[in-house]
């Protein structure tokens, strides 16, 4: 039997549509964008007959003139592929079709399912979603062209006004979004030359246009064949995953779970699509589900996965399969730690692309008020690989102004009389020099690579790879990937390499050596740019970081093995440093030695706090601190707030920003002052004349005092709601059946302190071994309840499977999923009795250290 590969099956759905690309414009939102470039799918889509390949959002006339395959005339169709509801895409569907006149056809492809959108609360489409957008779109198409029409009647150009906005009637009082239709009036004139002939735009303005609306399910960010992510600009990502209550942590992560999962209109929107998408990929797939779920959400998912289940799906011909859905929220501490993983590293280090899409501005409903933000801001899967320093030649700044100085001093030494004119030319040789340097730097910052799942080194992905292994393990492979390259490009280094070690010294010169041909360079261009990542993120600037909070954590985790006290001093010593260090020092300079900002001693204090939660459940009346050792930790971050007040950016201290600021600068003049007049006493005869005059200076100090205390206030009330909400996050594995088989399992996972695993790793484990696990519950088939209900009474009754007899096992994390769960899902699967299972593993979002700080802190925080 085939084994399950999501790489190949999303790339069996392109081919399926090959009739609807061929001879058209591809235009691609950010998401999807995402996902294809993961998958490498940008030369199949060429293969298969497009004219181009455009982003949706970033549209421009001048796409029409683009032909990657020269076919004759100007572009029929177009095809969007959008990973959004078809309500946000609109205006910029509409844009497209507006700007190229020449369309007369018009395919969408939306991963969101017809039962998504009418169950989407902010979606203005009934169960009969896609015919509903069709008249939608050509209604609102043909009043634009009706409008151009007209204009050009009179101007003698086909323009739309810029009164044509998302405010006008139709459709686009629908949409979801304020920001208004663009104005088209830079869009093709009339009559435009195309090639050898002149094309007469204004006979297919009239023309009626052909819409049609298909669902695309398999938009993903596949890392291996086995391991994929949701794009961070799809609608299933960016869709809230908690509604505003007492068991909120996150608008972007599961609620804490209680039992009682959510029902009927408390079921929040990312639970409703992830369940679409969990459905439509196994159909995909052809895969039959056993449905497992750990969580509430998790739970409700499962619930909404069996309800679409019917006869037909179970009594087809499938591969069996289980899936087990796990709460994020069961494991925080994993995605918040710094843990052993090269993945983890290299996105957490290399810059990513822009947000692109404005929907975070959204206006905002009476539900969307009550319920929480329309759209996450997800951190963009894409991340900007620099090559600059592997590709370019470092000599060349050197050699230019060298020849600058040889030219100016044998000038000198020819002629006297002559150099002044001839030393003017040579100073502006020098800065027209400079700036070329400067433009070529430049454009070399732009050159920068990213990662496509597909690259292989002999059939081995290299993502695959990196993602099974750790950090020096990683680093290692990725060497004797080069060394292996450079065997077969017959090149040979003068530079020593040590076994076993890897180092910047090592890693570059073959990077460079690989990058200096051309036909070297495109050859081994996925070993290259997996190398030139790696370079980054274990680079002393980037790594001593990371390091220095692996260190803090190693040291709160022994901490929380001995008492609260010496985990509460921790904390606070943590907090004290990082304020005196950010109060004195440069921030970017900070971070290349490996010293901790006070953002990154709250997110020690988050992780401290699960560690106090998990070991001092009793030790606090309402917290797992006492009250003398929580109300220092609270005085160390007031204290630190006011001398660091660039943290007010935070949301539990919206609202204090200014106050924060203008006390600090007051605070540095006065210090500044005093200094100065310490340095220059002078007792001069005038200073007696204004001895009447203290009575005010004692009054504006009395102020001062009395607006510094209203601050320290206001300041303490924040800081009360922050540890309200840091008992939250001690309070999460308060489930007492959770903590039975938790506890259960610390004799094997005892051996090192440091090598704690998460969360994952101890269901898996578990689970293949055959053993319970409590909290785990199965959502029976359509089949299966008609059996128990039914039939049980007569002794057919169906047995409840195990997940350990599946061939095959989707794990999906709802909230997301790290580097480290991967490589230690891997290990349980290989430690197991059962190593040939097929494991797949799905997440909501790649998730970093730096996304939990923005997640429980930032502006997606429930604080």
């Amino acid at each position: 039997m085939a084994t399950v590969d999501v790489i190949k099956c999303c790339i069996d759905s392109i081919r399926q549509i090959s009739d609807e690309i061929r001879d058209a414009i591809i235009y691609l939102d950010a998401g999807c964008t995402e996902s294809f470039e993961f998958l490498g799918a940008f030369s199949l889509f060429l293969e298969l007959g497009a004219h181009a390949i455009c982003s949706l959002e970033k549209m421009s006339p001048l796409d029409k003139v683009v032909d990657w395959n020269s076919t004759s005339g100007p572009a029929k169709k177009i095809v969007v592929i959008t990973s959004r509801l078809l309500s946000d895409a609109h205006r910029y569907i509409l844009r497209c079709l507006s700007a190229l006149q020449t369309v007369c056809s018009c395919a969408i492809f939306t991963c969101i399912s017809e039962t998504g959108h009418s169950a989407y609360p902010e979606s203005p489409l009934g169960p009969d979603a896609y015919r509903e957008y069709e008249s939608l779109l050509v209604q609102d198409y043909e009043e634009l062209a009706g409008k151009s029409l007209r204009n050009s009647s009179h101007a003698g150009e086909s323009t739309v006004k810029e009164s044509v906005s998302a405010e006008d009637e139709g459709w686009s009082q629908l949409t979801t979004s304020k920001e208004a239709t663009p104005n088209f009036s830079s869009v093709a004139s009339p009559q435009k030359l195309y090639g050898d002939s002149v094309i007469d735009l204004t006979e297919d303005v009239g023309k009626k246009l052909k819409v049609s609306v298909h669902h695309f399910p398999l938009v993903l960010c596949p890392f291996s064949p086995r391991f994929f992510v949701l794009p961070s600009e799809g609608s299933v990502a960016e869709a809230y995953l908690s509604t505003e209550h007492d068991n909120s942590i996150s608008f972007g992560l599961p609620p804490i779970s209680t039992g009682t999962p959510a029902d009927g209109e408390d079921v929040p929107p990312g639970a409703i699509l992830t369940a679409q998408f969990l459905y439509h990929l196994a159909a995909k797939m052809d895969l039959k589900l056993e449905i497992f779920s750990l969580g509430d959400i998790s739970k409700t998912v499962g619930k909404l996965l069996t309800d679409m289940s019917s006869l037909y799906d179970v009594g087809r011909r499938k591969r069996s399969a289980g899936l087990l859905l796990i709460d994020r929220t069961l494991d925080l501490l994993t995605p918040c730690c710094h843990g052993d993983s090269l993945v983890d590293r290299m996105f957490s280090s290399l810059p990513r692309r822009e947000w692109m899409s404005p929907f975070s501005q959204a206006k905002s409903s009476q539900s969307q008020l009550k319920l929480g933000p329309a759209y996450l801001q997800r951190s963009p899967l894409t991340v900007q690989i620099p090559l600059n320093n592997s590709l370019r030649e470092e000599t060349s700044s050197f050699d230019n102004f060298q020849l600058v100085a040889n030219i100016e001093a044998f000038l000198r030494g020819w002629s006297s009389r002559d150099s002044t004119s001839q030393m003017v030319e040579l100073v502006n040789l020098s800065a027209k020099l400079s700036d070329e340097m400067s433009l070529q730097d430049f454009q070399s910052d732009l050159l920068c690579g990213s990662f496509v799942s597909t690259e292989n080194f002999h059939g081995t992905p290299y993502l695959e790879a990196i993602l099974e292994r750790r950090t020096k393990d990683g680093a290692v492979l990725i060497k004797k990937w080069l060394q292996e390259s450079l065997r077969r490009e017959n090149m040979s280094l003068n530079v020593k390499v040590r076994p076993g070690y890897v180092s910047k010294s090592d890693l570059q010169p073959m990077i460079k050596a690989l990058a200096k041909s051309q036909s070297s360079l495109t050859k081994n261009k996925g070993i290259i740019q997996l190398a030139a990542a790696a370079l980054y993120a274990l680079d002393e600037s980037h790594s001593a970081k990371w390091d220095a909070f692996n260190s803090a954590e190693k040291i709160l985790n022994v901490n929380a093995g001995d008492t609260s006290q010496s985990l509460a001093a921790q904390i606070c010593d943590l907090i004290n440093k990082s304020a005196f260090v950010s109060s004195q020092g440069n921030n970017k300079l900070d971070a290349q030695r490996g010293i901790l900002t006070l953002q990154d001693a709250l997110l020690l204090t988050v992780v401290g706090y699960i560690l106090a939660g998990e070991n001092f459940p009793s030790s606090g009346t309402v917290g797992p601190f006492s009250w003398q050792e929580e109300h220092f930790m609270k005085e160390a971050i007031v204290d630190a707030i006011v001398e660091n007040p660039t943290v007010a950016k935070l949301k539990f201290l919206q609202g204090l920003t200014q106050d924060l600021e203008a006390n600090f600068n007051r605070q540095s003049e006065e210090k500044k002052e005093g200094l100065s007049n310490t340095e220059s006493v002078d007792f001069d005869d005038d200073d007696w004349g204004s001895w009447g005059d203290e009575d005010a200076g004692k009054d504006k100090n009395k102020e001062q005092v009395y607006g510094d205390m209203q601050l320290k206030l206001e300041l303490r009330d924040r800081a009360d709601n922050l540890f309200k909400f840091f008992h939250k996050l001690s309070s999460l594995k308060k489930n007492i059946s959770f903590r039975e088989w938790s506890q259960a399992l610390e004799s094997k996972f005892n051996d090192d302190p440091y090598s704690n695993k998460g969360l994952l790793y101890k269901v898996l484990s578990r689970v293949l071994a055959k053993h319970e696990v409590p909290g785990l519950e199965y959502h029976s088939s359509t089949v299966g309840r008609l059996f128990k209900s039914g039939f049980g009474r007569f002794g057919l009754g169906q047995a409840k499977p195990s997940l350990a007899d599946q061939d095959v096992i989707l794990v999906f994390v709802v909230g997301g999923i790290n580097g480290v769960e991967v490589r230690e899902a891997q290990e349980a699967l290989s430690e197991s009795s059962r190593p040939e299972v097929e494991l797949i593993i799905g997440g909501t979002t790649l998730l970093t250290p730096n996304d939990m700080f923005e997640l429980l802190l930032g502006d997606c925080s429930c604080v």
